[in-house]
C-alpha cells in the first residue's frame, strides 16, 4: 500500500495531509494523483465517500505550489466546475485545509450569493476557481472572467454536470478555453452514454475505475420497508425516535415534500431542517452549520441539494421517496458509511414504487432485505411525469436503458439547472433555469381534446340541437305558419364596399355639414350654443 509521500506531493502539502490525520492514499487518490501529475486526462470513478475530492486538489495544489506564478488579472490556472452550491463549499474548504502551507488564490463562484465580491475576488487573478456554470457564464458575459489561461479543468460528479441540460452550458464554457488543457472527470457513477459524451472533452483520457478495499454498500446495513403512502410519515417518525440514531438524513424527491417531512417531525418533537434549492444560500449554510453542530439532527434534502453533502456521523440515511434514478441511490446512501465507518440506510417503499426498487437492486447487484411485511396487493404505475414536480434537470434528455433518466419532472434540477443553484438569486437561472421538461400537446378531457384535435386538422364537430328544442319543434301543434313565415323570411343584404358601416360616404350629409359658407358657420355656432346651455339649465334643475 503507498503513501501520501510516495505519490510525488510536495512538502507543503504533506504537512497539510498529515495534519488532517491521513498518511495512507484511499484506492482512488493513489491511482489519480500521479496520473494528474504527469497531465493526462483522467475518467475517475469510484464509489461515494473514498476521497474523490483530495484526488484532485491535491495534484492542483501542488502545481500551484511548483510554479509560483502570479496569475494575470480576470483569469485563473485551474478551473471546477460543479453542480452545486454545497459541492462547491465543500471543495473550496477542502483546498483550504490542504493548502494552508501554500500561497495560493481561490474562490467560488455560485448562484444565489452577491456578484460584487466574487467580481472583486477574481479581479487580481485567480489559481483555483470553483464554480456552478450558471453564474460563470454571467461573469464570463461580463468580462469579469476570462478562460484564456485556462490549463486544467476538472467536472466533479461528471455525470451530473455532463447528464440532462448541462451540456449546453458546458460545451460553452469548453468552448472558451484553450484546446491544450488537462481535463479530469470524476464521479460515483458514469453510464455508458454519459461516458460518451465524456469523450468530446477529453484527449486520449486513462479510465481509473477502481473497487474499494470495503465498499461503502457492503459497510451499509440496507432495508426496505413496503407499506402504503399514508403509513410512510408515522413510519418515519417511529424511525427516527429509535435509539440508535445518532444524525439522520431523510430523502425525498421534490422540494415541496421536503418542507412537509420537516414540519411533520417538528410537529413529533423531532428537530429537522428542510435544505432545498428553494432556499436561498444563507438559508442553506445555515441548516447546514447546524446539521454539523448536531443543534438539528434531522436533515431532510432532495438529490440536487444533497449532491456534496460531506458530514461526518451520519449514522441513518432514510430513503422517504425511492429515487426514480437508480444511480441516485447510491449518492444518497453514500451520505452515511464515510471515512471508512458504518451505517443504516432504510428505505421506505409505497405500490408506485416498487418498480424504482427493482431498478436499484438490479445495479447494486443485491436484493434490499425486507424489514417487517412483504409488498402488499399489485403493483401500481408511478405518478406521471410532471405530476409532483419533482428533480428534472435542464435541457435534453438522455436515454437510459430505454427509459428518460429523468422521470421526475422538472422541478429540482431546474435550478440545478444549477443543480440547486437556482434559489436565492434572481440572474442565477441557467443553472436552474433551462428546464428539460419534455413539451408535448396537451390533451384533456373536454375542451382541451377538441383544440387538440383541431390542431391535428380534423373538422370541429358540428353542434347538436338541444333535446327540448327539438322536441319542440317536432310538436303536432307546433304553428307551421310561424315557421314558414320565418324561413321565408327575405334576408337583410350584408354592407359590403361604400355601403360597409362606418363609411360615409353615401350618407346623407348632417345639416350643416359640409356649408363652409358664412350662413353655414353661424347656423353651426347657435347650435352648439343652444346645445350648452340646454345642458346647463338641466344642471340647475
Amino acid at each position: 500500500m503507498k503513501q501520501f509521500n510516495e505519490l510525488g506531493l510536495a512538502e507543503p502539502i504533506l504537512r497539510a495531509v498529515s495534519a488532517e490525520g491521513y498518511s495512507t492514499p484511499t484506492p482512488i487518490q493513489a491511482e489519480v494523483i500521479p496520473a494528474m501529475l504527469e497531465g493526462k486526462d483522467i475518467i475517475g470513478i469510484a464509489q461515494t465517500g473514498t476521497g474523490k475530492t483530495a484526488s484532485f486538489v491535491l495534484p492542483l495544489l501542488n502545481k500551484v505550489a511548483a510554479n509560483k506564478r502570479i496569475p494575470r488579472p480576470k483569469s485563473c490556472g485551474a478551473l471546477i466546475l460543479t453542480p452545486t452550491r454545497e459541492l462547491s463549499a465543500q471543495i473550496a474548504d477542502g483546498i483550504s485545509r490542504y493548502g494552508k502551507h501554500v500561497k495560493h488564490h481561490a474562490t467560488v463562484v455560485v448562484g444565489g450569493a452577491r456578484p460584487g465580491p466574487q467580481v472583486k475576488a477574481m479581479a487580481r487573478g485567480l489559481d483555483i476557481l470553483v464554480a456552478t456554470p450558471g453564474r460563470l457564464e454571467d461573469h464570463m458575459r461580463s468580462g469579469a472572467i476570462r478562460l484564456d489561461e485556462t490549463t486544467t479543468v476538472i467536472l466533479d460528479e461528471a455525470d451530473q454536470m455532463l447528464d440532462l441540460g448541462f451540456m449546453p452550458a458546458i460545451r460553452r464554457i469548453m468552448a472558451a478555453l484553450p484546446k491544450a488543457r488537462q481535463t479530469a472527470l470524476l464521479s460515483a457513477t458514469m453510464p455508458k452514454q454519459i461516458r460518451a459524451l465524456a469523450q468530446d472533452f477529453l484527449n486520449n483520457p486513462r479510465e481509473i475505475s477502481v473497487t474499494p478495499v470495503s465498499k461503502p454498500i457492503e459497510r451499509i446495513e440496507q432495508s426496505v420497508r413496503h407499506m402504503s403512502k399514508g403509513d410512510k410519515r408515522d413510519a418515519l417518525v417511529k424511525i427516527l425516535k429509535g435509539d440508535t440514531v445518532e444524525r439522520a438524513i431523510v430523502f425525498t424527491r421534490t422540494k415541496h415534500g421536503a418542507n412537509k417531512v420537516a414540519q411533520h417531525l417538528e410537529k413529533f418533537g423531532i428537530p429537522a431542517g428542510a435544505i432545498h434549492g428553494n432556499k436561498s444560500q444563507n438559508q442553506r449554510e445555515r441548516t447546514l452549520a447546524d446539521f454539523r453542530k448536531g443543534s438539528v439532527p434531522i436533515l431532510v434534502a432532495t438529490d440536487i441539494a444533497a449532491r456534496g453533502i460531506d458530514v461526518d456521523g451520519v449514522s441513518h440515511v432514510v430513503n422517504f421517496e425511492l429515487p426514480n434514478v437508480p444511480e441516485v441511490y447510491v449518492h444518497r446512501i453514500g451520505r452515511t458509511a464515510r471515512a471508512g465507518n458504518s451505517g443504516i440506510a432504510i428505505s421506505l417503499c409505497d405500490e408506485t414504487e416498487r418498480a424504482y426498487l427493482r431498478d436499484i437492486e438490479r445495479l447494486i447487484g443485491l436484493t434490499v432485505p425486507v424489514d417487517g411485511d412483504g409488498p402488499q396487493g399489485p403493483d401500481q404505475a408511478p405518478e406521471p411525469r410532471g405530476a409532483r414536480g419533482g428533480n428534472a434537470g435542464r435541457g435534453g434528455q438522455a436515454q437510459r436503458s430505454g427509459r428518460s433518466r429523468n422521470r421526475n419532472g422538472g422541478g429540482e434540477a431546474r435550478q440545478a439547472r444549477g443543480g440547486g443553484e437556482r434559489a436565492g438569486g434572481r440572474g442565477t437561472g441557467r443553472d436552474n433555469g433551462r428546464r428539460s421538461e419534455a413539451k408535448g400537446a396537451r390533451t384533456e378531457n373536454t375542451a382541451g381534446g377538441e383544440r387538440q384535435e383541431r390542431q391535428d386538422g380534423q373538422k370541429r364537430p358540428e353542434r347538436q340541437a338541444r333535446p327540448e328544442r327539438q322536441e319542440r319543434q317536432n310538436r303536432p301543434d307546433a304553428r307551421p305558419d310561424r315557421q314558414e313565415a320565418k324561413s321565408n323570411r327575405p334576408r337583410r343584404a350584408k354592407r359590403t364596399g361604400e355601403n360597409a358601416r362606418g363609411n360615409g360616404e353615401n350618407r346623407p350629409p348632417r345639416k350643416g355639414e359640409g356649408d363652409t359658407s358664412s350662413a353655414g358657420l353661424a347656423r353651426m355656432l347657435g347650435n352648439i350654443e343652444r346645445s350648452q346651455s340646454k345642458v346647463r339649465g338641466q344642471e340647475n334643475a
